[in-house]
């Protein structure tokens, strides 16, 4: 049955209703098929061009994410740029973010000076790492993103977490369990946002993969005492709760952790038949693969995420499959 909400939209679109062509890009980039993107993109852009305040900035995560098209990181910081002149604080906000400008931008010329001082190359860039481990592959990126980037990432995850889950290991699905007391948000398409993005293109040309090959990522959050007891990452294929996950979107062979946030004590990352520990500064990354260089599960990479004692802990999450 057709959606009539989406039906009433789109009759205020057509009428010209800036809002509506608005909220009806959004609605259809919910649905994630690729019909529905493919309305979308062109719905939001006919509200940019119309003078859409929000509009510029959904459509610019469209172009940063490669929805529809192939991704196009100029034209994704030139709708931006748009969209900051026009008002819109969400548009300011990444490009305040993404320029590493913790004091924001006023006049339009500020927003232009903002988008032009980003550079999409410099976050390809592999930038300092140290190896913690040759086997298994364990990296440390102690300046991996700008505060400013943490900042907006913790904020965007404010207010929508949730119990974190994990996977069921005898039927598919996700479950909650006594052993994972954290909270996580996931980003969806609709969620993204060009800051995102950009991260997910960091991780992805750092660890020499598609983005494509990315899981939607997660913000994870643990408030003193919350853990998540000694665990895998990796698809275990003699377990019949992950079989038809490994068969549909392959193996999960590298964690990317991001520590977003300074300000707590204890909350490390903890491996323990490697006997090591690591606690990244805000803004740092700790990289490691779940598999050996074959593809086999490597049990040696069982990893724990410890208590916060004090203060609360924000990461960033992704995993990375071994297939797009």
């Amino acid at each position: 049955m057709p959606d009539r909400s989406i039906e009433v939209l789109r009759r205020a679109a057509a009428s010209g209703d800036l809002l509506a062509m608005t909220r009806l890009g959004e609605r259809l980039l919910s649905g994630s098929t690729p019909d529905a993107c493919a309305e979308a993109a062109q719905v939001l852009d006919r509200a940019t061009r119309s003078g859409g305040i929000e509009a510029p900035a959904i459509l610019a995560m469209m172009f940063a994410m490669g929805v529809v098209a192939p991704p196009n990181w100029d034209t994704a910081l030139d709708l931006l740029a748009i969209g900051a002149q026009r008002g819109s604080t969400v548009a300011q906000g990444q490009l305040t973010a993404l320029s590493d400008d913790l004091f924001g931008a006023g006049r339009a010329e500020d927003w232009r000076n903002l988008r032009r001082a980003i550079d999409p190359a410099a976050w390809s860039a592999h930038g300092p790492q140290t190896v913690l481990s040759r086997s298994p592959r364990i990296y440390d990126y102690p300046s991996f993103v700008p505060a400013s980037v943490c900042a907006w990432v913790v904020g965007r995850a404010q207010g929508r977490i949730t119990p974190a889950r994990v996977y069921d290991p005898q039927s598919p699905g996700l479950r909650l369990e006594d052993a994972r007391t954290n909270g996580a948000f996931e980003f969806n398409l609709i969620d993204m946002d060009v800051v995102m993005a950009m991260l997910r293109h960091r991780i992805a040309a750092v660890v020499g993969v598609a983005n494509d090959a990315l899981e939607p990522p997660q913000v994870l959050h643990y408030r003193i005492g919350q853990k998540f007891e000694p665990h895998f990452d990796f698809l275990d294929p003699d377990l019949p709760g992950h079989t038809s996950d490994l068969a549909d979107h392959g193996q999960r062979i590298v964690t990317c952790l991001i520590y977003l946030n300074d300000g707590f004590d204890g909350g490390e990352t903890d491996f323990p038949i490697l006997g090591q520990r690591h606690k990244p500064p805000a803004g740092g990354a700790l990289c490691f693969f779940n598999v050996q260089p074959t593809g086999t599960p490597d049990r040696r990479t069982l990893h724990a995420g410890l208590a916060p004692t004090r203060g609360e802990k924000w990461l960033l999450s992704q995993w990375i499959r071994d297939r797009k």
